[in-house]
């Protein structure tokens, strides 16, 4: 058996925007093993949340990802009502969904650009971030910022969106349906780009099944899974739409299936601006006057899967435990299957796909004396320890 070539994929490299470091184990140009190494850019957001209010914690929160940032205070809004059982209005399930869809469609967008810069197609590249520029414009028109919007609040939403501005808003997601058009016709049609990634990063129905994969990475395999539909929240209930899926599992299939839930997407916000012309303008929060003791869980569909808060209440102003799950935490696993057999330069193009992001996932190793420099505890002793305080807090929440 021939020795096997270590090839490092980080923790800084061209095709990552965040440091992480993937290990190829090769055998000339075939992977035959590859592993995972996290937690370079850790910065302790859940104990962060436990010392802020929870009106603080939306925009901390935001900040997990630049690219999903209204993703994280949508599940952390769903599991803070859930505990409060607080009902929002109609108005604002319908703004909610709105800015969850833009983002949905402005990441999509993200994502085949770069997608098409790694496969050294710069015009899809150009394309798709020239067409992700009007969608930056009605976040800048709705929210006052193209990223981190600060919208979301316990019991509703910040801003409103004036019924003056939806002709706007129509006309924008008319062009970018457009725009969609010339831009799914460049990749779905394409020659060259169907030789270099169909065929490549298979992820079997199974294989999506057994490490849990979410979102596009899920429904590329076949697999139809979407909270929107399977745990619904927000407006999503109140507008018809489908999971679209594909069965190839390939690279290809991640891309079409990207490109497609962008059509969903603008109908989905189409439909909402009609039900926001349905209800009173200004109607877009409910009066919470604190969050009583409990435990919350929330869902939202991020652009890249499921996006998981879990929400601890002792009756005080701030979560007393706060723990967080984005879908790249499950998806990255996934190259242990898509990658190996593959060879290095197909290798690259399958990490990709999952359009994983690593600050997302990061999680805490090892835990140091800040003073002495001498270890205190291991990873699995902090799950001990995690678990011990969690069972700790219910019983009391139960006694009381």
């Amino acid at each position: 058996m021939s020795k096997k070539t270590i090839i490092p994929i980080g923790p800084y490299h061209p095709l990552q925007e965040e440091p992480e470091l993937f290990k190829l184990y090769c055998d000339g140009e075939i992977v035959k093993d590859i592993k995972w190494e996290t937690g370079y850019n850790h910065r302790s957001i859940e104990k962060l949340s436990e010392s802020k209010t929870y009106d603080q914690v939306f925009f901390l929160v935001e900040r997990i990802c630049g690219i999903c940032s209204t993703s994280h205070p949508f599940a952390f809004a769903n599991a803070v009502e859930e505990i409060g059982n607080i009902e929002i209005t109609d108005r604002a399930k319908y703004i909610r969904s709105i800015i969850g869809e833009l983002e949905r469609i402005h990441s999509h967008l993200l994502w085949v650009g770069l997608a098409g810069h790694f496969l050294g197609y710069n015009t899809v590249f150009m394309w798709a971030w020239k067409y992700r520029e009007p969608v930056l414009d009605l976040f800048e028109m709705i929210t006052g910022n193209r990223n981190s919007y600060a919208m979301f609040k316990v019991g509703g939403v910040r801003r409103d969106i004036e019924n003056v501005k939806i002709s706007i808003i129509r006309k924008t997601l008319s062009d970018i349906r457009k725009k969609t058009d010339l831009l799914a016709g460049a990749v779905m049609d394409d020659p060259v780009i169907h030789a270099r990634t169909k065929g490549v990063g298979i992820l079997t129905r199974q294989d999506v099944i057994d490490y849990a994969a979410v979102g596009p990475t899920a429904r590329a395999s076949g697999v139809a899974i979407d909270v929107r539909k399977d745990d619904p929240y927000a407006a999503y209930p109140l507008v018809n739409w489908k999971v679209i899926t594909a069965q190839a599992g390939d690279v290809f299939a991640k891309a079409e299936v990207r490109l497609l839930e962008m059509y969903e997407s603008i109908s989905i916000i189409e439909q909402c601006l009609n039900g926001l012309e349905k209800v009173k303008e200004g109607e877009i929060t409910v009066k919470v006057k604190e969050i009583p003791e409990g435990i919350g869980t929330g869902r939202a569909e991020a652009p890249r899967g499921e996006v998981f808060h879990f929400v601890v209440s002792d009756g005080s102003n701030s979560p007393a435990r706060h723990k967080i799950r984005a879908p790249s935490y499950v998806n990255i696993a996934t190259f242990k299957k898509s990658c190996i057999g593959q060879t290095i330069a197909d290798a690259t193009i399958s990490l990709a796909a999952v359009d994983p992001c690593y600050c997302c996932t990061e999680r805490m190793a090892v835990a140091y004396d800040i003073n002495s420099g001498k270890r205190i505890m291991n990873a699995n002793e902090l799950i001990d320890c995690s678990i011990m305080r969690t069972a700790e807090m219910k019983k009391n929440l139960i006694n009381n």
